[in-house]
């Protein structure tokens, strides 16, 4: 046993020295594999097409026209975020593509590189080749093909709230990142946990105030488009898709399959919803007790993910950051953290729920929903339980807990981890 460890520390550590080297070959991968095998991106049809009548009026209105399961694609964003889609809108259609894919592999190893410097300093970690690593990784796993595939803008915001709270020294700076990034597409307001749990209240007021400043330009912009959506389109879940599709991996979704109906309409919901705010707050103090501010993102990521009504499987891209915590963070040598890990790989790495997608799309009667398909397609959900159960293990470590009251504002690490921010 002793041998075959050494074995594969070792073999880490050969990756870990090649691993500009193993980003290049999975990029070169990647770009072969759209070349021969291109996709259709039909989000960024949406954005592309859409956006500009926030200008002109119907920008609810519009609609992509499809094929079954879903024929018809609206646009679901704040006016805000069609504002910030007018300027790619005008660029030719190949252009755009590439232009798409190239940045959104930029921000996959944004996400990647933040990610690694959010953790607990380790001996010897070299954390710009454990960056490039994961990064080569992280393009092969579900959420992100999913999202390149369909020209989703899930790595792009995921990139600016990671960048956002690991980089600026000012709270101004962190909290207009996550800020901006929820006028966009409402999920990434689910950040704002990390500075509340982290103690950043100034970073946090500001989060408010350049989300409300973006949603008050759209406003200015589209008044009746503004109307429209935040009076009623806002919680209009139907215009989002099929809720009980096993495209949809939020708990809503998973107990929608096995109860055959809308799950909000059942206490089973309700009580579900409490028991997984629960822990996710037990993930989070335990996180942010240890000093631990990946682990404290990573809990916060994944409890929005769970309760939002719709979180389809390219929303899942925070899976590279919880595989990033569950190998190199301070919980890495629990058998939890081993298990939930192999399951997060299983469950990405093999594709599992778009497997499950074509066996659906070919079932002629989907009520009741067959139970074979409801068990497995539970699978993100199941990996974010068991990640948030890991996080909430008792304290590993020591040290002032992150943004302790009364604490002097210390300089940021030299080697990049969040140190405590009260501000």
């Amino acid at each position: 046993m002793k041998s075959l460890r050494a074995g594969v520390r070792r073999a880490r550590e050969r990756l870990t020295r090649r691993a500009g080297r193993c980003l290049a070959v999975s990029v070169a991968l990647h770009v072969a594999a759209v070349v021969t095998h291109p996709t259709a991106p039909l989000d960024l049809r949406v954005y592309r097409e859409a956006s500009p009548h926030v200008l002109s009026g119907g920008l609810y209105d519009y609609a992509l026209h499809t094929g079954p399961p879903i024929p018809l694609l609206p646009f679901t964003y704040p006016p805000f975020a069609a504002l910030v889609f007018l300027a790619p809108a005008r660029l030719p259609w190949t252009v755009l593509v590439v232009l798409w894919q190239t940045v959104s592999v930029a921000a996959l190893v944004v996400v990647a590189g933040c990610a690694v410097r959010l953790l607990p300093p380790g001996p010897g970690r070299r954390r710009r080749d454990l960056a490039l690593l994961w990064a080569a990784v992280g393009l092969w796993l579900e959420p992100v093909r999913h999202t390149l595939d369909q020209g989703q803008v899930n790595l792009l915001l995921g990139a600016v709230v990671i960048a956002g709270l690991t980089l600026p020294r000012a709270a101004a700076g962190r909290g207009a990142a996550v800020g901006l990034a929820a006028a966009v597409k409402l999920t990434p307001a689910v950040a704002g946990l990390y500075l509340l749990a982290t103690r950043q209240w100034r970073a946090a007021a500001w989060s408010v105030a350049a989300g409300g400043a973006a949603t008050a330009l759209g406003w200015w912009v589209a008044p009746r488009e503004s109307a429209h959506y935040w009076s009623a389109l806002v919680t209009d879940t139907r215009r989002l898709g099929l809720v009980w599709s096993v495209r949809n991996q939020s708990l809503r979704g998973a107990l929608s399959r096995f109860l055959g109906e809308d799950a909000t309409a059942s206490l089973a919901w309700w009580a579900a919803v409490v028991l997984v705010t629960l822990l996710a707050v037990h993930a989070l103090r335990a996180a942010a007790a240890r000093r631990d501010a990946l682990g404290v993102l990573v809990a916060a990521e994944l409890y929005g993910l769970l309760v939002c009504p719709v979180s389809w499987s390219h929303h899942w891209i925070w899976c590279l950051p919880a595989m990033i915590w569950l190998v190199h963070g301070p919980r890495r040598q629990h058998p939890l953290s081993r298990v939930t890990l192999a399951a997060w790989s299983l469950a990405t790495g093999a594709r599992l729920v778009p497997l499950l997608i074509r066996v659906e799309d070919h079932l002629a009667d989907p009520s009741p929903y067959p139970a074979l398909l409801a068990w497995p397609g539970c699978v993100y959900a199941v990996c974010a339980l068991l990640t948030l159960y890991a996080l909430a293990l008792g304290p590993a470590g020591h040290g002032e807990p992150l943004g302790a009251p009364g604490a002097a504002r210390p300089r940021r690490a030299v080697d990049g981890s969040l140190p405590a921010q009260p501000g």
